[in-house]
């Protein structure tokens, strides 16, 4: 048993050590979890244009090669796919979205989806790309 230098038995823990750690894992868990991009993979067309399309509370509606649509990694018909960003959008009216087609997705698909963006009034949308080599 560790003794003060009055022969007084420590009677406190000092946590400040241990809670600098608690502090450099939750950061560390933080910034592991938000780097990774949820979303279905998709083989996307090549542009030469540049796009910064991080914001928040962005959401990624997909269109696969066989025309099933997808929002946020959920699968969804049109119908439900209009009620929920109409729900979206009444929750954020700037509601930021981008739309990842596949290179061979229907075009039918891709403009529908466009549609139910321009009857929701949702100004910011974008297309995702790959850039060209």
């Amino acid at each position: 048993m560790d003794v003060r230098a009055d022969n007084q038995p420590y009677d406190d823990i000092n946590i400040t050590p241990m809670l600098d750690l608690a502090y450099v894992l939750l950061v560390t868990f933080i910034i592991l979890t938000t780097a990774s991009v949820q979303g279905v993979k998709v083989n996307s067309p090549a542009t030469t244009a540049q796009n910064n399309l991080a914001k928040p509370q962005t959401r990624a509606i997909t269109v696969t090669a066989d025309g099933a649509l997808y929002l946020d990694a959920y699968p969804v018909t049109l119908d439900e796919l209009r009620n929920r960003l109409a729900d979206y959008k009444a929750a954020n009216p700037a509601l930021p979205v981008v739309l990842k087609g596949d290179t061979a997705a229907q075009y039918d698909v891709v403009v529908q989806v466009l549609d139910i963006a321009k009857r929701l009034d949702i100004a910011e949308i974008g297309l995702v790309t790959t850039r060209a080599k």
